[in-house]
């Protein structure tokens, strides 16, 4: 089992009390600051940015960010929000804390283990970091679970979030569906099954409890009863984009396993345009 330093977030990087390993905060030129790219928040409120740079005018910056030295620049490991507030703010000086960390490894580590304590970020985010970590890093759920400070199976249960379609994580991040909504439609199995679910939480607005039975339904109800349904929104919205592309009828039909998509054409001509479709070369 590798040593692990870490763990303790923020803590470890700022310690409470007043040795003289602290280092007290010192101002930068805010241009030379960069944020760091391995940090796991993607989404950045437009509306709280300027909140926090309203505030920040009229009080000034209170809790320095963390930074350390990145060739001719200050790599930011903690404080990102704070930063960008401070430069919709206008300030042009900023206190930091500088923290000495030549290892790369420790760096990104640092980072995305403070950003993934933050309670503000998305699961979204959250799962995305805990992924980075243990693929360029190499650790195993039981390993990550002890340094961020989560069970084993609430570090699986965020993992999960990533195996649900893009449509529906975009959803998580932007807060139209919560973290609930998400679980219960992991109980899903088929792609166009979790579609028809998601499409009808968000159109009906169903809270969790609803999605759960929601979920329940579907998965007990009759193949043919899937088949027939007209209401599927993903499966017309696909139909009508191959229809678009090979400019000739299509058929989709759904079934416990899979399913098959039919083309039709109705001359040679049509035929020679789909088959040219397919080879690219057109």
């Amino acid at each position: 089992m590798r040593k692990n330093p870490l763990g303790r977030g923020l803590e470890s990087l700022i310690p409470k009390d007043n040795s003289v390993n602290r280092k007290s905060p010192i101002e930068l030129d805010i241009t030379d600051i960069v944020p760091n790219e391995k940090q796991p928040r993607r989404i950045f409120d437009s509306e709280k940015l300027n909140e926090l740079a309203d505030s920040i005018k009229s009080k000034g910056l209170i809790q320095p960010i963390v930074v350390t030295k990145h060739e001719d620049k200050y790599l930011i490991i903690a404080g990102e929000r704070r930063w960008r507030a401070c430069g919709l703010a206008g300030l042009k000086k900023i206190p930091v804390i500088i923290k000495d960390i030549n290892d790369e490894k420790e760096r990104l580590e640092l980072a995305l283990i403070e950003n993934i304590q933050r309670e503000d970020l998305n699961p979204i985010e959250v799962a995305n970091a805990y992924k980075s970590l243990m693929e360029k890093f190499s650790y195993t759920q039981e390993e990550l679970s002890k340094i961020v400070g989560k069970s084993r199976s609430a570090v699986a249960n965020i993992l999960r979030l990533l195996k649900l379609p893009h449509e529906i994580t975009e959803a998580l991040s932007k807060n139209i569906i919560s973290e609930g909504h998400a679980r219960a439609l992991l109980g899903l199995d088929d792609h166009l099954k979790v579609m028809e679910a998601f499409n009808t939480v968000v159109k009906k607005k169903l809270s969790v409890r609803e999605t759960e039975n929601l979920v329940k339904r579907i998965k007990t109800s009759p193949v043919k009863k899937m088949e027939n349904s007209g209401a599927d929104i993903f499966v017309e919205s696909i139909k009508k984009e191959f229809e678009s592309f090979f400019k000739t009828k299509v058929n989709i039909r759904t079934g416990k396993k899979g399913g098959t998509i039919e083309i039709k054409y109705s001359s040679n001509e049509e035929l020679d345009t789909i088959i040219n479709h397919l080879r690219g070369q057109i």
